[in-house]
């Protein structure tokens, strides 16, 4: 029997229309709308934001910014319900089942009461549903983009930047010791009246003055520094490295940003996409300002009080734009956030002649102590003022376009005269402030604080000061290994006292197993008459190293001599002697691109179990001749400047490096013809209220047929520390490749699910977790077992393999971990997914690293 399906459903569909549209027409639908006005002002003013709806439902919604409201609903009904924060419940009987009008007048509740009753109220649960402090927030989201300076064509305006760090409340006591009493002009200098409560000593001052420029299109922004100003401790500490580290600590605040960077973690915005989805919000007051503007004081707290949310209070326009024109920023005594006692954010903002508005003032304040319940500590305040705002007012070209010296500071903007600041300061320095550069230069000069400088250096730097040269580092002083045994190592290096052109480095170390010398040696010259140790670098370096190292062992931030790394797990006996001469010239740009152009000649000379043998014999040595190029940009990067290394300030920016290298056969000794290309992106990616991910992408390729020790050794990590940059269940010298990819992500929840748990919560641990991969090959011609002429991988005495080439199986290992234990201590449980047949490997195991942060 045939059926027509396509009738039968034209004729169902029509009837479910004709059901649904009979349904309608008979539903008792009841319409009101009307106009809320305030009962207490003679001029009846409109009211915004006024929650309406019907009485004994959910069903309602709060009134616009011109005091009108609309709600339907099909239920019987019969009132309507109208209330306010400060003003007296209104309820109104209306008809049902019709459209109708109800303007209604809110009466605020009076401030005399004759008799008060006190009553056990039922807690409301908060929800987002109905909430018209939720309904506004939800504007303010949707016209951010409007609101900000980038909805213009053009914006430009002059910025006063101050950073002031200060000793809050300095006990007396202290103050007055005898051997202090040589510092007294420093200890005296107090200022009682910025923060309440504090008595502030400053020590570190930086002030800054520039001019910005921004176009819409196409879009370029620039930056003109007009002026800086620094307090200088002396050559020991780096002023524009701490000045860094400071402001990324105290890093602006746009609150029309989804996340804010503080203290190195990342806040969410009070108006962020997500933010009702982790702030609860409350309409709590009306404000006229000076002018006679309207304002409604939204105040807003954390969902949970560990995550990291602010508190507080933005006032939001009642006008067509829902913008921010105030804020009172703060985080609540529970949240998980290290050394930080409290912190205080005030925004400030001025109306354009377009009735929009634009940041005025923005200050930034933070007490910081190990003991959150002590009244010492520390107390830094970052305070930024805006001024000559115009909008809308193109400028030529040239304005927006940046040049050479808008990335470096010249010597006469950082040297501005007294005058000039008076003259040009946009803000007021308080009386201690205005004391500290004078007071610090006479500081910097008393040799008794010259000493305790250099005893503060070697301990936390290790190195130890002698005017021209310094000694160090300490941590490298004294180690041992199963080759050299017990190793001794004294050095040191050059400082600008004896030239900034001319530097020179040393050390030299013994090994009382192995009874033989290493020493390093190296003349640098700076081609920029700036220290090489400054940004921009611009040098060429000669040098000489002959010294142990581990294959396959890389070290970041860290000496290869530490003495902690001296405890290694597994077998490590596997070492190469060698001694490489080398040839640099670095350059660097303002715009943080980077070249660097290097000779090298590398002798490589088996030690310990290890060995080099083809199917000739044993070879002594592995000569290489050979010529690279490195290129690396890193937009925007700061970083500061330590004794040993310069240490990136992370960002949100990515770091991308490329190396070639080429290898040279019958030069200077050199064994074999060859060339190498590396590529890699670093980035660290901000995930709102799941903290943050640092990752980073690397491959590599080989072209030529070269020895094992010329292949790409992985990085592995035999100590029992968390190496973030190796494989730490992975052995030395246990895979090679000639082609790979490799993947390594690190993740920082920050606390997001800890903090919902009571003990952890308490505790203040963080989650981390990482994954780590690395997919290789090894091509025939590079493989021992098809060319006996190349070096044998090595075995054990057993016969059994130590080398691998991976196979069509990526290695793969990941942890999940605990950081913030005792607020510095990270411990990871690493887990080592495949090629786990391999001798002397395991699936498991727990490492940990020393990690202070905020």
């Amino acid at each position: 029997m045939y059926m027509d399906f396509k009738s039968l459903l034209r004729k169902l569909s029509f009837t479910a229309f004709l059901l649904f549209y009979t349904s309608a027409l008979f539903a008792q639908l009841t319409r009101v709308t009307g106009v809320v006005t305030d009962g207490g002002s003679k001029k009846n003013e409109t009211m915004p934001y006024v929650s309406v709806g019907f009485a004994g439902t959910t069903i309602g919604a709060p009134t616009n910014s011109a005091g009108r409201y609309s709600i339907t609903t099909d239920k019987p009904v019969k009132q309507i319900k109208a209330s306010f924060v400060g003003y007296k419940d209104a309820f109104i009987n209306i008809k049902p089942g019709i459209s109708q009008v109800v303007n209604i007048r809110l009466m605020p509740v009076e401030t005399e009461l004759t008799e008060v009753k006190v009553k056990a109220a039922k807690k409301q649960k908060y929800r987002n549903k109905g909430n018209p402090a939720v309904e506004l927030i939800r504007q303010v989201i949707a016209h951010r983009d409007l609101n900000r300076p980038e909805a213009y064509n053009y914006v430009e305006y002059k910025e006063y930047d101050k950073m002031m760090f200060s000793i809050a409340n300095l006990s007396d006591k202290i103050a007055n010791k005898k051997f202090l009493q040589k510092y007294k002009f420093v200890l005296e200098n107090r200022d009682s009246t910025t923060v309440p409560g504090k008595s502030l000593l400053p020590l570190y001052l930086d002030e800054k003055l520039s001019q910005y420029y921004y176009r819409k299109n196409p879009e370029k922004e620039r930056t003109v520094i007009l002026g800086t100003r620094t307090v200088d401790y002396g050559g020991s500490i780096d002023k524009e490295g701490i000045t860094e580290l400071f402001k990324y600590m105290y890093a602006k605040v746009d609150i029309y940003d989804n996340s804010i960077n503080l203290m190195t973690n990342n806040f969410l915005s009070p108006i962020a996409n997500g933010g009702p989805t982790f702030y609860k919000y409350f309409i709590t007051d009306t404000v006229t300002t000076d002018n006679g503007q309207k304002l409604v004081e939204l105040s807003f707290t954390p969902r949970n009080l560990q995550d990291m949310l602010f508190e507080g209070k933005i006032y939001i326009t009642l006008d067509s734009n829902y913008a921010v024109q105030r804020a009172k920023l703060g985080i609540n005594k529970n949240i998980n956030l290290n050394f930080v006692k409290s912190m205080g954010i005030t925004l400030e903002f001025e109306q354009n002649p377009d009735g929009r508005y634009h940041l005025s003032k923005s200050t930034n304040l933070a007490d910081f102590g190990v003991n959150k319940n002590k009244n010492g500590g520390l107390f830094g305040i970052r305070t930024l003022v805006y001024k000559n705002y115009a909008v809308n007012k193109p400028r030529p070209d040239t304005a927006y376009k940046k040049g050479v010296e808008d990335a470096v500071v010249s010597n006469e903007v950082s040297h501005r005269s007294e005058l000039f600041w008076q003259q040009n300061r946009l803000d007021t320095l308080t009386t201690a402030e205005a004391k500290v550069y004078k007071n610090i230069d006479s500081l910097s000069h008393m040799k008794s604080f010259q000493r305790t400088l250099d005893i503060a250096t070697f301990l936390l730097a290790g190195y130890k000061s002698f005017n021209w040269f310094e000694v160090g580092p300490s941590n490298a002083f004294y180690s041992f290994n199963p080759i050299e045994g017990l190793k001794l190592r004294l050095g040191g290096r050059t400082t600008p006292e004896l030239s900034k052109r001319y530097y020179f480095e040393t050390y030299a170390a013994y090994g009382f197993k192995d009874e033989k010398w290493k020493g390093f040696l190296s003349a640098t010259y700076s081609l920029n008459d700036k220290s090489i140790y400054k940004f921009p670098q611009n040098y060429i370096r000669a040098s000489f190293n002959r010294d142990t190292k581990i294959p396959g062992a890389q070290l970041r931030f860290v000496q290869q001599d530490n003495f902690l790394l001296s405890f290694k797990r597994g077998e490590n006996d596997k070492y190469l002697y060698n001694d490489l001469y080398k040839f640099d010239y670095v350059h660097e740009y303002e715009n943080h691109f980077s070249y660097t152009l290097s000779l090298n000649k590398l002798t490589q000379s088996p030690a310990g179990s290890l060995y080099f043998t083809n199917n000739a014999g044993r070879i002594n040595n592995l000569t290489t001749a050979e010529a690279s190029l490195n290129l690396r940009y890193a937009p925007n990067e700061q970083f500061y400047q330590g004794k040993i290394y310069r240490v990136p300030i992370p960002s949100k920016y990515p770091v991308i490096s490329f190396d070639y290298t080429k290898g040279f056969k019958d030069i200077v000794g050199g064994s074999y013809n060859y060339q190498t290309v590396h590529a890699r992106i670093d980035r660290r990616t901000y995930l709102s209220q799941l903290g943050y991910a640092d990752a980073f992408i690397e491959g590599g390729k080989i072209f030529g047929q070269v020895p094992y020790p010329l292949l790409n050794i992985f990085h592995a990590n035999q100590t029992y520390a968390y190496d973030l940059y190796s494989y730490n269940l992975m052995n030395f010298l246990e895979f090679v490749s000639d082609r790979y990819v490799a993947v390594n992500i690190d993740q920082h929840f920050m606390g997001f699910f800890f903090n919902k748990i009571p003990l952890f919560k308490k505790l203040k641990w963080r989650e981390v977790a990482s994954f780590k991969a690395i997919y290789g090959q090894l091509s025939n011609d590079n493989n021992p077992n098809l060319h006996p002429d190349l070096y044998q991988f090595p075995v054990r005495s057993d016969g059994t393999p130590i080398t691998y080439s991976l196979g069509k199986t990526p290695y793969i290992e990941g942890s999940i971990g605990v950081e913030n234990i005792f607020k510095f201590i990270r411990i990871d449980l690493v887990k080592r997914f495949n090629y786990l047949d391999h001798p002397d490997v395991s699936q498991f195991g727990v490492r940990a690293r020393v990690k202070l942060d905020f």
